[in-house]
């Protein structure tokens, strides 16, 4: 398993893609933030809220809402990859990605996800929010996809913000090399938000697609060295129905994470809007119940925190 975790580190030293900045953000972090989402990640969980940052590739969105039915786009395909009589419009076979289409559209329906940006331009398009920041005790937040898929990437805007006197919080799935991001990107963060999904490790890997052995490792370490005065771990637990909103599970997460004093816990509340958004790209989801398509109603909702009872839930 480390070995897995070693070479996909040595192969994120090529620069990610972008798939989305996202200012004035309240829900990644303290204050008023800026998000930027990198596209790619090790993991594959049948529920991501976002699948467009599953894989490191360019990929083509087409959002059904938006299409005003003027077809300029069908002409400008050369591959002719769009159908109406497809339910997707997109012929994701055919389609070579040369991404014509979505430059002649004139709605925004069909859209490129993923642009390729240095560490400069974004470092530039966060400036203009940098008075946000200070007055709401606020930064940015990497978040993705995982940035730790792209450490040397990650590493060099993470100084080059704090650099700047911003604020820099990563957002992580936890499969990485530990000793390689002590080194790299560790020493630029001031918190760091640290998602446990499944505390089985067969269920991490049905669901997820990678057993959990070096995540829940590398989330002791970490919160070890936080309680050593290290920088601050907020561990989350994303409720998904039938999935990770399990009591059995819920209640060994609780169990390890009172084992090693943690304080604090974020629940993260189911969005079914995440099927939509693998429509728009054109998959179709791997595992799905009736109950993931709907919010957690506030009667589980206090059950499921009371699993958690002597940790404070944020």
């Amino acid at each position: 398993m480390n070995r897995t975790v070693k070479s996909e580190v040595n192969q994120s030293k090529n620069e990610p893609l972008i798939f989305e900045i996202k200012g004035n953000s309240l829900d990644d972090g303290p204050g008023i933030r800026t998000v930027v989402f990198f596209k790619g990640c090790p993991l594959s969980c049948v529920w991501c809220h976002n699948p467009e940052s599953k894989r490191r590739e360019r990929e083509l969105s087409y959002d059904k809402k938006k299409c005003v039915g003027c077809d300029t786009c069908v002409g400008a395909c050369p591959e002719k990859a769009l159908d109406r009589g497809l339910p997707g419009f997109v012929n994701r076979e055919r389609c070579s990605l040369c991404l014509k289409c979505a430059e002649v559209c004139p709605s925004g329906a069909l859209s490129a996800v993923g642009n390729r940006m240095s560490v400069d331009e974004i470092v530039r398009e966060i400036e203009k929010d940098v008075p946000f920041f200070e007055n709401s005790g606020g930064g940015v937040t990497l978040s993705g996809g995982e940035p730790t898929l792209f450490m040397d990437f990650a590493s060099r805007l993470a100084a080059r913000l704090k650099k700047r006197g911003v604020s820099v919080l990563l957002e992580t799935c936890g499969f990485f090399n530990c000793d390689t991001f002590m080194k790299m990107l560790y020493p630029h963060l001031d918190m760091i938000y640290f998602d446990i999904k499944l505390f089985d490790g067969a269920e991490h890997l049905r669901l997820c697609g990678r057993p959990n052995d070096v995540i829940l490792a590398n989330f002791a370490k970490l919160y070890r060295k936080y309680r050593q005065g290290g920088t601050e771990v907020l561990p989350r637990v994303p409720l998904i129905p039938d999935c990770t909103a399990t009591e059995e599970n819920l209640s060994a997460i609780a169990d390890f994470l009172r084992k090693l004093g943690v304080k604090k816990i974020g629940l993260l509340q189911n969005n079914p809007l995440w099927f939509e958004k693998n429509e728009m790209l054109g998959r179709s989801t791997d595992i799905e119940t009736g109950s993931m398509r709907a919010w957690i109603d506030r009667e589980k909702m206090e059950r499921i925190r009371s699993l958690f009872k002597g940790i404070e839930i944020v």
